[in-house]
């Protein structure tokens, strides 16, 4: 099933569906060689899902060397390794059968490839059967020319139940973050891009967004219209930090057409150094819209 309820509502609201449609033919469940050989290239992964115990929604970040992520057949990748200590995502991850989103973003190319599916916890890591294969624009994606791997190991992880003042700062300086979500038959990760300033800490416990134009298959919205538990990942692409938020998020239309998200905070977890790999400086996308 390419869309469910939840996107057709956000689809039809806004006016889309013959071009969701038409967009919707490129999501398949089978891995392309072209797709294997991306794969093999990417030193990180985004993945997201549900917390089995508390329902709680996660995007958490996976790194190793190119290749740690690979395709073992037409429909599974393989992933070597696990999360940092303490990972809000562990216990789903370690559950065979977890509904999971993931995607993999190159910034030095500004590409990316979504793959959403089910876990099965491996003696090395994990493996994902697929049930959605597809590629987007880079469109809101920033280009960094390289990276290196920076010996450092990831600090305790930080919990909260409110963003500090220092996170509410990084957020809003962010140009970048990752955004999972859930609906009845699975999950998703998704990539929101845009110049320093694009997303607004509001509050201690509220941020918001404005939801540029996309692909039109508004899988992201969709699920929140449908289920509003989700969960952000923001990364400091230098220093290697890692900020996780879950809570809920509504989307607002306007009068004019334009979507806000608005997202309320319920829990924070914080990793200083979590990712060993220091990207260079960004070159900022043209289609970012200028801030106001």
């Amino acid at each position: 099933m390419t869309y469910h309820s939840g996107s057709r509502a956000v689809q039809d609201r806004v006016g889309v569906r013959d071009l969701a449609d038409h967009v919707g033919r490129a999501i398949g469940q089978g891995i392309r060689p072209v797709a294997a050989a991306f794969l093999e290239l990417q030193p990180m992964l985004v993945i997201g899902a549900a917390d089995p115990d508390t329902g709680a929604v996660w995007a958490s970040l996976l790194t190793g060397e190119p290749g740690f992520v690979r395709a073992t057949g037409p429909h599974r990748i393989s992933v070597r390794g696990g999360l940092c200590e303490g990972d809000p995502l562990t216990a789903a991850l370690a559950t065979a059968g977890t509904a999971v989103g993931t995607i993999e973003l190159d910034p030095r190319t500004r590409r990316r490839m979504r793959l959403n599916g089910r876990v099965t916890p491996t003696a090395r890591g994990l493996a994902i059967d697929a049930d959605q294969v597809f590629s987007n624009c880079p469109k809101y994606l920033q280009r960094r020319e390289t990276y290196e791997r920076v010996e450092r190991a990831p600090e305790a992880t930080r919990h909260g139940s409110e963003l500090t003042p220092s996170q509410r700062e990084f957020i809003e300086a962010a140009d970048t973050f990752f955004i999972a979500s859930v609906h009845g038959h699975g999950a998703d990760a998704s990539h929101r891009g845009g110049n320093p300033g694009f997303v607004h800490a509001t509050s201690p416990n509220e941020l918001s967004w404005r939801d540029y134009p996309g692909n039109s298959m508004f899988l992201t919205l969709g699920n929140l219209s449908a289920d509003p538990r989700a969960g952000l990942l923001f990364l400091d692409w230098t220093s290697g930090a890692v900020l996780q938020l879950t809570g809920r998020a509504r989307t607002e239309f306007d009068a004019h057409g334009e979507r806000t998200v608005r997202f309320a905070v319920e829990a924070v977890a914080e990793t200083p150094g979590a990712s060993p790999l220091r990207w260079t400086a960004p070159e900022y996308s043209q289609a970012n819209p200028l801030l106001s």
